[in-house]
């Protein structure tokens, strides 16, 4: 018995591979993107890091509150908040330039009352 010297490999089944894997990237990039809310940030200078395991509340351009993304009512949005722990829980405060500042205000004003001290608002640079 006489073995075949081993030359060639093939590479489809590598490409099909591959191809299956650039598919899945692709279709989960496209939803990642489209899962956003459309704040337009206001500009700042100053530039920091925010930890992923903080809890947002967004203020768009007409005045909505949103929660972790889902929209709220300002009563369902304090509620909500009086569920955490002001000392561990850290809130990012995303708030759009033409949102009326009397909402962003009254946020802040609830997170204060309420004890919070890890509160970072969110802006462009």
């Amino acid at each position: 018995m006489r073995r075949r010297r081993f030359v060639d490999i093939n590479v489809v089944p590598f490409i099909d591979i591959v191809l299956v894997l650039l598919v899945i990237v692709l279709a989960t990039a496209t939803f990642v993107v489209k899962n956003e809310l459309p704040v337009d940030l206001p500009k700042s200078g100053s530039q920091s890091k925010i930890p992923p395991k903080s809890i947002s509340v967004t203020i768009d351009k007409e005045g909505k509150y949103f929660f972790e993304k889902q929209p709220v009512t300002l009563k369902e949005l304090k509620a909500r908040l009086n569920r955490l722990d002001p000392l561990k829980d850290l809130i990012t405060l995303n708030a759009d330039q033409k949102s009326q500042f009397q909402k962003f205000v009254t946020v802040v004003d609830i997170l204060k009352k309420k004890g919070f001290k890890k509160i970072s608002i969110i802006t462009s640079q």
